[in-house]
């Protein structure tokens, strides 16, 4: 497996605090040792789940969500079992200070992964001035808003479109947080994944470079849309598999479609590679991408589902990706709607097909004054993938009313009549004006960047890989009561306690009958109880004839209705609940989600929910 250096800091750094907890089986490391490529890695990986679970009520099963331990008492024994954790109290710090609204809200937002842009202290503008009452935009959020405009990609990263300072700079600011030099690539801001993903499918060369290669464990739109565009051009598309039970790349059959049987000079097609599956967290080797590319591929790279300091540090200018894509979101936990980054390979740009015009690019308008306050953008546009976000109804944005569509364009109503939103870029503007430097120049405060900047790869790693493997051992760890089989109330697809494994979790409820209950009531009642969770849809899964019986019983069919010709491996999954852990997610976040699915444990909780919001007049939960 290819690691970069950042991986290997963080790697090594996470060695030391494995083996600071004494134990007979574990050699004694000082400070200024140097941990082993092979022999010391491996033992701290196996160390690591080994004090996962014994050092968390080991060889316990709860079967009561009474009996679950309180939160301060397991996260004495998280404390224990992960000592490393103190080391990330800095992020506590920032949490407390720049995004108490997650504190203050009462709510765990569990819905998405992205890079946050942000801080919520900068959604609150200075009304301190104020002599009277505050301005009616004081109180308006957010602050800024999004229209589309037509572009041909080619053209667009040929000539540019003289983007203002403004603009210009947040570019730098981004391409820098990236660690990806403008003498390589060129950037295109688009309005999320999915018009990243179209612009590719519609410019690529798909009639001298046939094939598209995808690797996703999960149903995504980009992804769908980009297939069906590109089969609209010519383009053969084929997907990668994934083994039954633990969801790991079928390696032979990929390694099958990768490597060309003769030798050929023109390329092969474009192979779309996550380096991690945003739902299932199941991490992917990067060889993948350089056999691809000693076999004639050219890579796209989908770093949407990477953690927020990944980017720069995995080895980005060793691999070099022809195609690379990222998400940001503008506040965690209160407004996720944002924006997606296209980047081009400058080598790629003239073998770029001209493009039909798709409206896909990001304009974006700051406030200049009282008459350009502007309003927050629906999610529906922004989230474009299978997970469905839900965002409560006291987090969500305000005035969406006051959008309108006309000619492609969303535009904000000012004084009753329809104002055209400016062309420029972004973004958080302190005192409602662009802020300059000491020598004139523009200066943009991305506080969201700059406090991960601030944490560094070695903590946000380590703080991630610490709550979701506490998470997952715990969601084991509930157990169904009176039943011979023992049936878990939990199953959990793709990876469990691993040491490399992501933020993101999918996984299933399941009654005392060890029937499932469906993801989407889980999500709901989760959202009753103030937690924001997704669902996706698994697919593209390959079971080998020893699990014949669990095909039978676990795929479910998302076809009907649909073209008749789709691929049958794409329409046949399973539907998951799904959770995702932002480098801003904190113990009482996990223990929160793992008190929640303890419910169900009560065999008539679901019914119990029913009645009760049916008593308060609240819409009833259908079953």
């Amino acid at each position: 497996m290819l690691h970069s250096p950042g991986l290997r800091e963080a790697t090594q750094a996470f060695v030391q605090g494995c083996f600071s907890t004494p134990s007979t089986n574990m050699p004694e490391l000082s400070d200024n040792t140097i941990p082993k490529p092979t022999g010391t890695l491996a033992a701290c990986r196996r160390n690591f789940v080994e004090s996962t679970d014994s050092f968390f009520f080991p060889n316990t099963h709860f079967t009561n969500h009474e009996s679950l331990p309180p939160m301060k008492e397991s996260f004495t024994q998280f404390r224990k079992a992960f000592p490393q954790f103190s080391e990330t109290n800095k992020v506590d710090l920032i949490r407390a200070t720049e995004y108490n609204h997650l504190s203050l809200s009462n709510h765990v937002c569990l819905d998405y992964l992205g890079i946050g842009l942000f801080s919520h202290s900068q959604t609150i503008l200075d009304c301190s001035s104020s002599s009277s009452s505050p301005p009616p935009q004081c109180s308006d959020f957010p602050f800024f808003s999004t229209l589309y405009k037509s572009v041909n990609l080619k053209t667009q990263l040929l000539h540019g479109d003289h983007s203002s300072e403004l603009e210009s700079t947040i570019k730098k600011r981004i391409m820098d947080f990236l660690n990806i030099s403008e003498d390589d690539y060129c950037m295109v801001f688009t309005t999320n994944r999915s018009s990243a993903f179209k612009l590719v499918a519609e410019s690529y060369p798909f009639r001298s470079s046939r094939k598209l290669l995808t690797v996703y464990d999960y149903e995504s739109e980009a992804v769908e849309g980009m297939i069906n565009t590109s089969e609209k051009r010519g383009a053969e598309a084929m997907s990668a598999e994934f083994k039954w039970p633990r969801l790991r790349i079928h390696s032979e059959k990929l390694r099958k479609i990768l490597v060309r049987k003769k030798k050929q000079k023109r390329h092969r097609g474009l192979f779309v590679f996550p380096l991690q599956s945003r739902i299932t967290g199941t991490s992917y080797s990067f060889q993948w991408m350089r056999i691809a590319q000693e076999n004639g591929w050219h890579i796209l790279l989908d770093a949407c589902a990477l953690g927020p300091k990944d980017m720069n540090s995995f080895g980005l200018s060793l691999l070099r990706p022809d195609f690379l894509v990222c998400s940001f979101y503008k506040v965690f936990g209160e407004n996720p709607t944002g924006f997606g980054c296209l980047f081009v390979k400058k080598s790629m740009i003239p073998i770029l097909e001209d493009s039909t015009s798709t409206d896909t690019e990001l304009e974006q308008a700051f406030r200049m004054g009282e008459d350009e306050a502007g309003v927050a953008n629906p999610s529906s546009l922004l989230h474009n993938t299978s997970v469905q976000t839900q965002v409560p109804a006291e987090l969500k944005v305000k005035n969406l009313s006051r959008y309108e569509m006309q000619s492609s364009k969303f535009s904000p109503k000012a004084n009753g009549k329809t104002k055209e939103v400016g062309k420029s870029l972004l973004l958080n503007v302190q005192e409602n004006k662009p802020e300059l430097g000491a020598n004139g120049s523009l200066e943009i405060k991305c506080r969201g960047l700059d406090h991960v900047d601030s944490l560094g790869l070695v903590q946000i790693s380590n703080r991630m890989r610490c709550l979701i493997n506490w998470l997952i051992n715990a969601l084991i760890k509930l157990q169904h009561p009176h039943t011979e089989n023992k049936i878990s109330l939990v199953r959990i697809y793709g990876p469990k306690v691993k040491f490399d494994r992501g933020p993101a979790l999918a996984f299933n409820v399941y009654d005392w009958k060890g029937e499932k209950v469906e993801p989407v009531l889980v999500q709901k009642l989760a959202d009753r109880s103030n937690i924001s969770l997704s669902n996706g849809f698994l697919h593209q899964i390959w079971f080998s004839e020893n699990y014949e019986e669990e095909k039978e019983r676990l795929l479910e069919s998302r076809c009907e209705g649909k073209e008749k010709n789709k691929n049958k491996k794409t329409c046949n999954g399973i539907t998951v609940v799904t959770a995702a852990l932002g480098f801003l997610a904190n113990f009482e976040d996990t223990y929160r989600l793992w008190s929640f699915i303890a419910r169900f444990l009560d065999a008539d909780f679901v019914e119990k929910e029913r009645w009760r919001y049916t008593a308060l007049n609240q819409k009833t939960v259908e079953v």
